[in-house]
């Protein structure tokens, strides 16, 4: 049976994850499912049961700056955009950067830059403080499947696949965030 956790159980959601485990959890739009990046058992777990391409990569969210900072590749981006950026954070802004070298390859897929959003969605917040830092953040759906905006669409989906799920709200998003690249500003994803 799917192990399900509310917010006052976060420390055992997050040591599914530390363990290796696919957690399923809420975002400011739809579940997300996540794994530690750094994990690549976990993270191909993770692709098989979304039946999703290998080459796609996906986005990192955190709770603080600090948790994706040692993703970019600071060199590469201007103070201005930087700051704009991080004005933007935490909030349901998902934005491209020059990826650094502690970026697993599988993460970022054939991309050469790295997703990466600090949420102000707080039981996501609270899930990346309680593991120690950013998670991989895909949407909690098999592919080609309309995203879960309910834990009963996840387990429905992913049943006892899945490691865990954090049962709690989402946020107040109608539609997963836009995604951009931060130095030019274009839209990725509307």
């Amino acid at each position: 049976m799917l192990q399900r956790f509310t917010l006052a159980e976060l420390d055992a959601a997050a040591l599914i994850l530390q363990d290796g485990g696919v957690l399923a959890y809420p975002t400011e739009a739809v579940f997300g499912l996540g794994c530690n990046p750094h994990d690549r058992v976990a993270f191909e777990r993770l692709f098989a049961l979304k039946q999703r391409p290998a080459t796609q990569g996906v986005l990192l969210i955190a709770a603080d700056f600090g948790q994706v900072e040692r993703y970019i590749d600071l060199a590469g981006v201007p103070d201005a955009v930087l700051q704009q950026v991080r004005a933007s954070w935490p909030g349901p802004h998902t934005w491209i950067f020059p990826r650094s070298a502690v970026v697993p390859d599988w993460v970022a897929g054939l991309h050469a830059g790295i997703a990466l959003r600090v949420t102000a969605h707080e039981p996501a917040a609270a899930l990346c403080r309680a593991f120690g830092g950013a998670l991989v953040s895909t949407s909690a759906n098999p592919h080609g499947q309309p995203s879960a905006r309910a834990a009963q669409v996840v387990e429905d989906y992913f049943g006892n696949a899945l490691d865990g799920l954090l049962d709690a709200p989402l946020g107040g998003q109608l539609s997963p965030t836009v995604i951009r690249d931060a130095l030019s500003g274009t839209i990725i994803r509307a």
